[in-house]
């Protein structure tokens, strides 16, 4: 069953960017939806313990922000004005995979 945020059902329609973490922060920009616009939401997943923030081009990730369990991914909602996401390895390097959610 999928899963409803604001009364829309969330669907993924385009790809969105896989990037490999590192022990320094590292950001890319948040890819837009099918429709050419920045998402409302995000899923986030990860191949290896990482950590995740969302802000501007100059954001950064450390190890006190959103913990992304290994195998397992998060849902966040994109405030207005965020255009980055920034990632950081846990223990060991890993990878994070983003894609946009259509929120149709």
């Amino acid at each position: 069953m999928a899963q409803i945020f604001g009364g829309a059902v969330i669907s993924v329609s385009v790809a969105g960017f896989s990037a490999a973490t590192g022990a320094a922060s590292a950001r890319s920009a948040i890819p837009n939806n099918s429709s050419g616009s920045a998402p409302n939401y995000l899923r986030i997943a990860a191949r290896n313990e990482c950590y995740v923030k969302l802000g501007d081009s100059t954001v950064t990730a450390t190890t006190n922000d959103v913990l992304v369990q290994p195998s397992d991914s998060v849902i966040m909602h994109v405030p207005r004005g965020y255009t980055h996401v920034a990632y950081i390895q846990g223990p060991a390097a890993g990878s994070v995979n983003v894609v946009p959610l259509d929120n149709s």
